[in-house]
């Protein structure tokens, strides 16, 4: 397959996993955990649509997977940061097995265990895509700003799991957290889903 084709799958893959995670994981699992009964009840088809949207997402990760070790297969580190990535994908794809229980769940305590389950599980698979973000950086190279932004990402990332697990009081400081994983990685990802579909495979 072309380069320009691979570049393009990549990049349109990737902006799948963008807005299907966005609305998957700040308008349904938040939703979750901020009333976990209503939602459940109530919007149980909004949360049916959660779901698929996460199992999307893992879908067009395998893809990104594919196309990016395509594209990069010459560079040394490629076959490692694939794997990486594979691994995630599986571990969400793992994860996404607690979120039909919380819907067959009937008290907000089993549902809220429910989705922190999901979320553990989650976070110990972004670990390994911090990892697959800080090689793909080294891998691409240029733009040099994207790479950069790639490398940050996969820190946070790696950063943010690391102390959901090791700090007792990291709900303090979540929001904190949250900025220092999103910035950099929506303007990381973001902008190497926009390079590939515009220069990518050139």
């Amino acid at each position: 397959m072309k380069q320009r084709n691979l570049s393009i799958i990549a990049g349109v893959s990737y902006l799948i996993i963008f807005f299907a995670a966005i609305f998957a994981n700040f308008f349904v699992l938040e939703s979750i955990f901020k009333d976990p009964l209503i939602t459940i009840q109530e919007n149980s088809m909004v949360v049916r649509f959660g779901i698929m949207a996460f199992i999307v997402t893992v879908v067009f990760d395998v893809v990104v997977a594919w196309a990016l070790y395509e594209l990069y297969k010459s560079h040394y580190l490629s076959g490692l940061s694939t794997l990486f990535r594979m691994m995630h994908a599986a571990i969400m794809g793992v994860a996404i097995f607690a979120l039909p229980l919380a819907l067959a769940s009937v008290t907000g305590q089993e549902i809220l265990r429910q989705a922190e389950t999901f979320n553990i599980i989650w976070l110990i698979g972004l670990f390994f895509f911090g990892i697959h973000l800080i090689l793909l950086g080294r891998i691409i190279g240029k733009p040099k700003l994207i790479a950069i932004f790639l490398v940050i990402a996969g820190i946070m990332y790696m950063v943010d799991t690391g102390a959901h697990f090791l700090l007792p009081d990291y709900k303090d400081y979540s929001s904190i957290f949250l900025a220092l994983v999103a910035i950099p990685s929506i303007l990381g990802e973001m902008s190497l889903a926009i390079w590939l579909l515009v220069k990518g495979g050139r």
